[in-house]
């Protein structure tokens, strides 16, 4: 689905506890890509996705970042067990799910994000928003072919 909406700006810390600021990301594209919870077999394909198409990302003039309600102490180990290096996930823990629920996937009942992609474009306005089933693995090539096209 495309669209424009302005975003809040939002500080996150990645697993290595660092922040995560959105105005600093002004002038490339963000790919929020929001999953469930760490330790779970779609998350890790949907993260390792990421991971393998970081130089793709980084041509694209976009950072792609993983985000969950999961702390920072999970989101590290899982990355380190996952073999992630280059991608920043982001941990959505404290208010919890704050920016899930700020960008409208958040799944109040269960306490975690949607599965679900999102572009915001160099000058901080989302332009992409793409819910998927918890069960699914996101088509990343359809992402790849929407930064390329823009």
């Amino acid at each position: 689905m495309k669209m424009v909406e302005e975003i809040e700006e939002f500080v996150l810390r990645d697993q290595d506890r660092k922040d995560f600021r959105l105005s600093e990301q002004r002038g490339k594209r963000v790919l929020l890509s929001f999953h469930p919870l760490a330790w779970t077999p779609v998350c890790a394909k949907q993260m390792k996705s990421l991971e393998e198409n970081s130089e793709r990302f980084e041509r694209l003039n976009t950072v792609a970042v993983g985000v969950s309600v999961d702390s920072t102490f999970t989101k590290k180990a899982w990355a380190e067990s996952l073999g992630i290096e280059r991608t920043r996930l982001l941990s959505d823990f404290w208010p919890h799910g704050g920016v899930a629920k700020m960008l409208g996937v958040f799944r109040e009942e269960e306490g975690i994000s949607e599965r679900a992609n999102i572009i915001v474009d160099e000058e901080g306005k989302v332009v992409f928003k793409k819910v998927y089933p918890l069960s699914q693995v996101p088509d990343l090539e359809e992402i790849l072919e929407f930064l390329s096209g823009d």
